[in-house]
């Protein structure tokens, strides 16, 4: 037998062997474990994802780009109620602990073992930390070794402040929420500092399990958890039981952070310009503070005033008819829904009963009657997928005429005199439009809308759709005019005139709106009432290329038409440069590029851009000045005179182009410019009629009158070289004594006319044998050329 001694020293040998192999093993474990796990050694220099917030002119957040929505809050802004209520819940021991608590891990085993499941968690907060910064979520023996590993790493590397302040911005709360700083505004819409302590309470019981303790999903799930926050406050000495039972018994309250997306077109062109400027991780992740020029009252404005023009646009052009059949609904609801739809929102209803003069439509769970009265505009129809001009008028189509049960239609709800629901008939627009606004003193563009909707379609029409302007151009073509020493008074031919054009032979007859001629006229009234003849003839006297160097000097940069055409506008042009160049007339020929970033800081303030402004005297101020005076009568006599019921001095002019696939307004007030464009993506005709002055002009009206509400009364500023004299408008000369039929007119110091007697006036009979109505023969004047070793594409034959 052995010896005691013998088996005691085989045993003792036998202890050091397993010793050593469980030593070794736990040494090979770690090392293998330890294979790969990230440096720490940066992290100190920890920057989080952030939101990249975007902001209008008043400070209001208007958008937001990210990859996770977080609002860095360093911990000093943390109140301290809510930073207990995250260690009590969270991890206790945290401020004693090296990284890995064993007492807590003992204690939630023994605390899990009584309850015979899983209600306590041994994960410490910077053992979370770790595994939310490096590692996957996936639940394995080795990533909890190495989630345990990192966790004393970090502990070596970070004091506790900068542990905790990293985990409170780093954790998901749910709801897209990124941090306890967005995690407040989610939940509460509230800063942190506002927060109470049930408020407090509830957030820190939201890391474990977001989607479950939801307040919208399981709001009695979401309670029990923030009682047993308080619980394990009390617990832990932070607070009172009776502070605990009273924040328990307090409501909570939950609200959306306000975040009302608007200006999607506006935001689109900004987040490009930041891409191009600073790439997608700092745009993305970088937290930026974009602080642009978008007034959100104007911005509001100029979505309903386009939303509404094109809708009433679209009912003018006809009704396309029912979106299609469904079956009539079993059960209709009785009672109304609690929240009514928007009396601005389409809705889709089906109709479910038919009269002679009344439909029962229901739509988003409503049943109101739709009335004859309410569809009157239906009765204009258009066949599937017929341009507008094939509209076919039923002038006597009653409700059952143009309705049958089970139809799906659109709808607005609204309430009649006496508060009853009621259904009005409405259809989406197929018809696009454009609008643009700028305060000309200094270039901030305050609104823009680039479509009717921009879920239907991302192309900005007020930035990148050349279309052609028509006689929104001529306020070009006359201050070129004006220039070149031609006054508001001077007299130019408003008569039938032949080009053919040399390539092809094609023959031109510049016609006007009204199909007839008025004869010698001032180019104040041809402006006013946009005579095409006179301008043709005012172009071929001051050349085209003179109205191109001009047109680049207000900022126009699209290809131009180096012909007789311009004068009409022919050329295609954007919304903005337009625009623009209008507000250069508005600011007394000063140049301002029209902008919508003001500052760009980054997460820590610094400016990283930040808009300088570089005005340009581009058109001499008397120049600028003579050509808002003339715009001016377009506005109170013109084709602009409607806008008059603003009651504002206001500038401005119509443009409509051949076959009406483009309407134009663009006008201004000494404070705003704004330009409308309407028109169809595939260039379809917009109907008879529905020209600039009936189909852009009341979108800019109504959103001028809004706008300007805001904004002080001003005049047109008079330059010191401007004189006022009265003329005879039939001969554009000083009139020797003020009669009837004189009239006021504005000139530079250096164009005032003499007076008539020193003129010889025009022959009547030579203008009456060129307006005869028989065809006109062609021009005898010779073609200039318009540009050394150029000629212009059209000649008199």
């Amino acid at each position: 037998m052995l010896s005691f001694h013998i088996i005691k020293r085989l045993a003792f040998i036998g202890l050091i062997i397993f010793t050593g192999i469980a030593i070794g093993g736990t040494m090979a474990l770690a090392w293998y474990a330890a294979t790969g796990l990230p440096s720490l050694e940066k992290l100190h220099e920890y920057q989080p994802s952030l939101i990249t917030r975007v902001y209008a002119d008043n400070g209001q957040v208007i958008g937001q780009f990210y990859v996770e929505r977080r609002i860095f809050t360093p911990l000093a802004e943390v109140p301290e109620h809510l930073i207990q209520a995250v260690i009590a819940v969270e991890d206790r021991r945290f401020f004693e602990h090296p990284g890995l608590d064993i007492w807590g891990i003992l204690r939630a085993a023994w605390t899990n073992l009584k309850h015979g499941g899983t209600v306590e968690g041994a994960s410490t907060i910077t053992q979370q930390l770790a595994r939310s910064l490096f590692l996957s979520p996936e639940r394995t023996f080795q990533r909890k070794f190495r989630e345990l590993l990192l966790a004393i790493k970090m502990e070596l590397v970070l004091n506790k402040e900068q542990i905790l302040e990293m985990y409170l911005n780093q954790i998901y709360f749910g709801h897209g929420a990124y941090g306890i700083g967005t995690a407040s505004l989610t939940y509460f819409d509230k800063g942190l500092a506002e927060l109470n302590l049930p408020e407090a309470a509830f957030l820190a019981g939201l890391p474990k399990a977001p989607n479950t303790y939801s307040p919208y999903k399981n709001p009695d799930l979401a309670k029990r958890r923030q009682e047993h926050v308080l619980r394990r406050m009390v617990q832990a000495g932070f607070i009172t039981p009776d502070q605990a039972k009273e924040a328990a018994a307090t409501p909570l309250v939950f609200k959306r952070q306000s975040f009302e997306p608007i200006a999607p077109y506006f935001l689109e062109h900004v987040r490009q310009h930041l891409l191009n400027e600073y790439g997608e991780t700092m745009v993305y992740k970088g937290g930026l503070q974009v602080f642009t020029t978008l007034n959100v009252a104007m911005q509001k404005s100029a979505e309903q005033a386009l939303r509404h023009g094109l809708r009433a646009l679209d009912k003018r052009q006809g009704w396309r008819g029912p979106l299609g059949q469904e079956s009539l609904p079993v059960e209709i609801a009785e009672s109304l829904p609690p929240t009514l739809p928007d009396p601005e929102q389409i809705l889709r209803g089906v109709v479910i009963r038919v009269t002679k003069n009344e439909a029962i439509v229901v739509a988003e769970g409503i049943k109101a009657p739709l009335a004859l009265k309410d569809m009157l505009w239906a009765r204009r129809r258009l066949p599937p997928n017929a341009p507008v001009t094939e509209a076919q008028v039923f002038p006597h189509a009653t409700v059952r005429d143009l309705l049958s049960p089970g139809d799906v239609i659109e709808v607005r709800l609204q309430r009649d005199a006496h508060g009853s629901l009621r259904f009005v008939l409405d259809q989406t627009p197929v018809v696009e439009g454009a609008l643009l606004a700028i305060d000309p003193r200094t270039g901030a563009i305050r609104a823009m809308v680039g479509g009717y909707d921009y879920q239907r379609s991302q192309f900005n029409r007020a930035l990148l759709a050349r279309r052609q302007p028509g006689s929104a151009f001529k306020p070009m073509i006359y201050a070129t005019a004006l220039m070149k020493g031609f006054t508001p008074a001077t007299l130019v031919m408003d008569a039938p005139v032949v080009y053919e054009e040399e390539e092809s032979g094609k023959i031109w007859k510049p016609e006007n709106y009204e199909k007839r001629f008025y004869g010698p006229i001032t180019l104040r009234e041809a402006l006013r009432h946009s005579r095409n003849a006179a301008t043709v003839r005012l172009l071929e006297q001051i050349g085209v290329w003179n109205v191109i160097q001009l047109s680049r000097n207000l900022g126009i940069t699209s290809p131009l038409s180096p012909d007789l055409s311009l004068a009409l506008g022919s050329s295609g042009i954007t919304l903005a440069e337009i625009t623009s160049a209008y507000g250069i007339f508005a600011n007394q020929g000063m140049a301002l590029t029209p902008y919508t970033i003001s500052i760009v800081k980054d997460q820590e303030g610094h400016i990283l851009e930040q808009h300088l402004f570089e005005p340009r005297q581009v058109v001499p101020k008397e120049i600028a000045y003579l050509i808002t005076h003339m715009l001016m009568d377009v506005i109170q006599s013109g084709t602009g005179r409607q806008a008059r019921s603003i009651g504002r001095p206001l500038a401005g002019k119509t443009g409509t182009t051949n076959s009406y696939h483009d309407a134009w307004f663009v006008g201004y007030a000494p404070n705003l410019v704004a330009g409308v464009w309407v028109g169809f993506d595939d260039m379809q005709p917009l109907g008879k009629v529905e020209s600039g002055a009936h189909a852009a002009l009341p979108i800019w009206k109504e959103f001028m009158a809004t706008a300007l509400a805001q904004l002080p009364v001003q005049t047109f500023a008079i330059p010191e070289g401007i004189e006022f004299a009265e003329i005879d408008p039939t001969t554009g000369t000083l009139a020797r004594h003020p009669t009837p039929s004189t009239t006021t007119e504005v000139f530079t110091k250096d164009t005032v006319p003499l007076p008539t007697s020193t003129q010889s006036p025009l022959d009547p009979l030579e203008f009456y044998e060129f307006d005869q109505p028989a065809e006109a023969e062609p021009s005898p004047m010779t073609f200039p050329a318009e540009k050394p070793g150029t000629a212009g594409p059209f000649h008199t034959p």
